[in-house]
């Protein structure tokens, strides 16, 4: 796998982390099944894909993406349905995060070529 789709499923699975964590909210302990399924499968998905995409991702580098991108995700979503109140503060420090994160695959590419060497 190349390193450019190992970022994609790196990204699909940050988005994953956002769906399994807004679906262990719903789940209310586990006690509602659709929303506990939905945890399982996602929550298993996204694991899969972080342990794909760090073949070719320093693992530190995708840790950070993966849980940064899928914070911001999770915490978005809870703004716009009105889970959680939006203010100007909060949307600031999630766009350092995502910013944060996009800083991270704009290292040069040394860092992916030490990975590439693992392989």
């Amino acid at each position: 796998m190349s390193v450019r789709l190992s970022w994609l499923v790196l990204l699909a699975s940050a988005v994953l982390e956002a769906v399994w964590a807004t679906a262990l909210g719903l789940s209310e302990g586990f006690s509602r099944l659709l929303p506990s399924l939905v945890f399982a499968v996602t929550a298993t998905l996204s694991m899969v894909g972080l342990g794909v995409a760090v073949k070719r991702i320093p693992l530190g580098t995708a840790y950070a993406v993966w849980v940064g991108i899928g914070a911001a995700l999770t915490v978005a979503w809870a703004m716009v349905t009105g889970v959680e109140p939006a203010n100007p503060l909060k949307l600031l420090f999630i766009a350092g995060i995502v910013g944060c994160a996009a800083g991270l695959k704009a290292l040069p590419a040394g860092d992916e070529a030490s990975a590439d060497k693992r392989a």
